[in-house]
């Protein structure tokens, strides 16, 4: 895959940039661990990528568990670390809401319409989804993307599938193929 600063890269939080908490959420940055090499990954990606744009699902906000000021520290913390480490993150999306039929939850498309609101340039089909979800492959497919899957939390998903265009085990893993 070609990639160069033309392209936008997307990325899922919760078991692509930190460990997924199964069953629960990340309510504080103690609770916060960088999902392996991704702070290696980042600085690599940093340099091919136009644009990194974060989109995450935070329904733990909507369920009362935690405040927008609350994840607000947790992703100020978790970019300095990233900055600190020579990578980038340019926005972070989130969508706080419950009913999964909220147009800005995974699989619809609200933050990819936000980022594409902030950032004009973007063209979806020079786009990359990196989720470990089917939820995160359906938005990017909705939206003309290439899709990367991580299976951190799903790990015996079969494979090929048709929202699946590759398959890496950690962001790290995808980073170093990125040419």
């Amino acid at each position: 895959m070609q990639i160069d600063t033309s392209w936008t890269l997307f990325l899922d939080r919760d078991g692509v940039i930190n460990n997924e908490i199964k069953g629960g959420y990340v309510l504080n940055w103690e609770m916060f661990q960088f999902a392996d090499g991704v702070l290696e990954a980042l600085p690599a990606l940093a340099a091919k990528f136009g644009h990194i744009v974060m989109v995450t699902n935070q329904r733990c906000i909507g369920r009362g568990l935690l405040t927008v000021e609350g994840l607000n520290a947790i992703h100020t913390n978790m970019l300095e670390q990233i900055h600190h480490h020579g990578g980038r993150i340019d926005k972070i999306y989130f969508c706080p809401d419950i009913d999964s039929n909220s147009p800005c939850r995974k699989p619809n498309n609200g933050m990819a319409m936000q980022a594409k609101a902030d950032f004009p340039d973007i063209d979806f089909s020079k786009a990359v989804m990196v989720g470990n979800t089917l939820s995160d492959m359906n938005f990017a497919k909705n939206m003309g993307m290439y899709t990367v899957f991580i299976p951190s939390t799903q790990p015996h998903h079969p494979i090929p599938h048709p929202l699946i265009d590759s398959r890496y085990n950690s962001l790290l893993d995808f980073s170093r193929i990125i040419q």
